[in-house]
């Protein structure tokens, strides 16, 4: 029992020592349990303690209660169908788990039919065996627990003489719960016997439909026992009690009820109401605030006067007045003051109708208007007709303004009124030239445009404004190089020098003064036409080297020097010019042996004259390659270098190639307005 007890010690120990809320491994338990009930996910439990421990329990006991759900509805289909063909609901999990559950069932109650022991030696797992020897037990006769001694022989036994009962009060019978004489064990009520005829094991009620549950309440198995609880709450108003039943909240006495001082709580079943304290005398009605409010019994009942009689609203009641001689509209009391009489309403100077013509009637009065004015019989004097609303486009063919007893016509802008008075005619507004240019008349209105070179103005619409070509977005591909406006028009221009403008008046075209001889360059130098200008070259040989040609150098013999047999066998120069802003890498230089040897070995480097790293080589099967690998965005020039080394039968030979590279300006273009000197 020691080491029980120091396992039992270390675990509470885990749990109240990890921090946070102290809980215990029972209130752990029970809120897992609580929510399998529940059927919530069990591997998604809200944590109630930072403890690691009170977490696994917490789980643990709730998968417990899901599985012995699951396992309940397999065997009460073994019991209830006797078979366990039926497609069971739920995941791939749930469903094994209650097929296990009916077959373990059903080879229980096999055993028991054919009469063979419920504790039988096969290894079917613990859950599985469990549920066979519930089953076997649950088919058979009577269930009692083991026993070795009658009831009759207890009664005969002496207590402490007979040594079959010493073996319970010396503990040799070891039982876990009871021992009833003979070393025989037995177990209390809720538990049964385990095969080892010493230990006792729990009885789920809830497993072999022991339970007393009723409808709509759902069995939970305890340890020795079971309990019943409702699937669905009480609902508002009402809380469930310990015998599982739901009972009225009285809300009054609790004093969880909202009615104000002002008034009084009432009970009723499932809530409650508000009466108001004070009650309000006859002749009052009481409002939703416990207010006293005046009945008006004039207006509340049919009548409340006798005949002859008018009804006079009090405060909290009415009173009857005799009525008086009363005459209606057009009639007036005679000087006797017992009799109506119709009143005249024509006479005077101006009678009733204010100039126009009236025409008396008994308790009333007519009048006869005059044209444009109609009679209204409620207000009984003669109105304005007003045309233009009676008479809707009929009247006026564009305006219709009302005027006292008539009407009169008028045009929009760009009409002019007809000789009827009536209809519109169009004003030719362009008569009165209104436009700086040129006036179209139209329909109503009229239109100013321009000249070419001209756009009209956006302020007034009328006057024109020069169109300044060369500020338009698309005036920088207009010219070429430069944008001159003038009103009306425009015109371009080129650089002053290496430049001429192009037979459409807009481009500039590069000047060749190579060919056209109006280059400066020496007899001795050769000129070379770059875009915008020219270039005078000349070269010469260096030491030990003669030249082959326009552009050729060759190595003289050597005196079998180690430095004349490293030097270049040929030195050629070469001349290339493109423009700024090319795209990179763009190849522009390709040099290699003129005729190609198996076996042939090419190295291309560039050994000079490489500024700013601009220019870079590569290998290609017939030689290499020199490309521009950097942007270069102004005009300069490059004087490259050039080596290449071939390895032909064992023998290296050098080659060198100066490249002169002249890079101009990309377009001759300018920014329009520039200032040049």
């Amino acid at each position: 029992m020691g080491p029980g007890i120091v396992i039992l010690f270390s675990l509470f120990g885990v749990l109240n020592g990890q921090g946070g809320k102290q809980m215990s491994i029972e209130e752990c338990c029970k809120d897992g349990r609580d929510r399998g009930i529940d059927n919530q996910d069990c591997t998604a439990l809200p944590l109630i303690s930072e403890s690691t421990t009170c977490r696994i329990v917490q789980e643990q006991c709730c998968a417990t209660v899901l599985e012995d759900t699951i396992c309940t509805n397999g065997i009460n289909m073994a019991k209830d169908q006797g078979g366990c063909d039926t497609q069971f609901p739920g995941s791939t999990c749930e469903t094994k788990t209650a097929k296990m559950c009916c077959d373990c069932c059903l080879l229980g109650r096999a055993a028991q039919e054919k009469g063979l022991p419920c504790d039988h030696s096969l290894s079917l797992g613990y859950q599985c065996g469990l549920v066979s020897r519930a089953c076997c037990d649950d088919g058979a006769p009577d269930v009692k627990t083991n026993a070795l001694v009658s009831d009759k022989d207890k009664e005969t036994l002496p207590g402490k003489d007979n040594p079959l009962l010493n073996e319970c009060s010396n503990g040799l019978a070891k039982c876990a719960q009871e021992c009833v004489g003979n070393g025989t064990c037995a177990c209390f009520k809720g538990y049964k016997l385990k095969p080892d005829g010493k230990n006792c094991e729990d009885i789920n009620e809830c497993l072999l439909g022991a339970s007393n549950c009723r409808g709509g309440e759902r069995c939970i198995n305890t340890l020795g026992s079971f309990r019943c609880q409702r699937e669905v709450s009480c609902g508002t108003g009402y809380e469930l009690t310990d015998s599982n039943n739901c009972k009225d909240i009285e809300e009054c006495e609790s004093g969880t009820h909202n009615c104000a001082p002002d008034f009084m709580c009432q009970n009723t079943q499932g809530s409650f109401r508000c009466r108001p304290k004070n009650q309000c005398g006859d002749g009052y009605i009481q409002d939703a605030l416990g207010s006293c409010i005046d009945i008006n019994e004039c207006l509340a009942q049919t009548g409340p006067c006798h005949p002859g009689q008018s009804c006079m609203n009090t405060v909290g009641s009415f009173t009857c007045q005799r009525n008086s001689v009363n005459c209606g509209r057009g009639y007036h009391l005679n000087d006797n003051g017992n009799r109506c009489v119709d009143i005249d309403e024509c006479k005077g100077p101006d009678g009733a109708c204010a100039g126009h013509g009236c025409i008396n009637l008994v308790g009333s009065f007519r009048c006869e208007c005059k044209t444009g004015f109609i009679f209204n019989s409620i207000s009984r004097v003669c109105e304005d007709i007003n045309e233009c609303r009676h008479y809707p486009g009929r009247l006026c063919a564009h305006k219709c303004e009302n005027a006292v007893g008539s009407y009169k016509c008028s045009c929009t802008q760009g009409f002019k009124l007809a000789s009827d008075g009536r209809n519109c005619d169009d004003l030719n507004e362009c008569e009165s030239s209104p436009c700086s240019q040129e006036c179209a008349n139209v329909y109503g209105s009229y239109q100013c445009y321009c000249r070419r070179g001209y756009q009209l103005s956006d302020r007034d619409g009328i006057n024109c404004e020069d169109i300044d070509e060369c500020a338009l977005p698309t005036g920088g591909h207009i010219c070429s190089y430069r944008c001159h406006n003038t009103p009306g028009s425009f015109h371009c221009n080129c650089p002053a020098t290496g430049y001429t403008l192009a037979a459409n008046g807009r481009s500039c075209q590069d000047v060749d003064e190579c060919v056209t001889g109006t280059h400066t360059c020496s007899e001795t130098e050769s000129c070379f036409n770059v875009q915008g200008g020219f270039r005078c070259l000349s070269f010469e040989c260096p030491p030990n080297y003669r030249r082959a040609g326009e552009n050729r150098c060759e190595r003289l013999l050597c005196n079998q020097t180690s430095e004349c047999l490293a030097s270049p066998l040929r030195i050629t120069y070469y001349h290339l010019t493109f423009p700024t802003n090319i795209p990179v890498p763009t190849n522009v230089f390709r040099m290699g042996p003129s005729n190609t040897v198996p076996g042939d070995h090419v190295q291309i480097a560039i050994v000079g004259g490489n500024k700013g790293d601009f220019f870079s080589t590569q290998r290609v099967p017939s030689g290499g390659e020199m490309a521009v690998v950097r942007p270069i965005t102004e005009p300069q020039d490059f004087e490259l270098s050039l080596e290449m080394r071939l390895l032909r039968y064992g023998t290296t030979s050098t080659y060198l190639a100066k490249v002169l590279v002249f890079v101009v300006q990309e377009q001759p273009i300018l920014p329009y307005n520039a200032i040049t000197e």
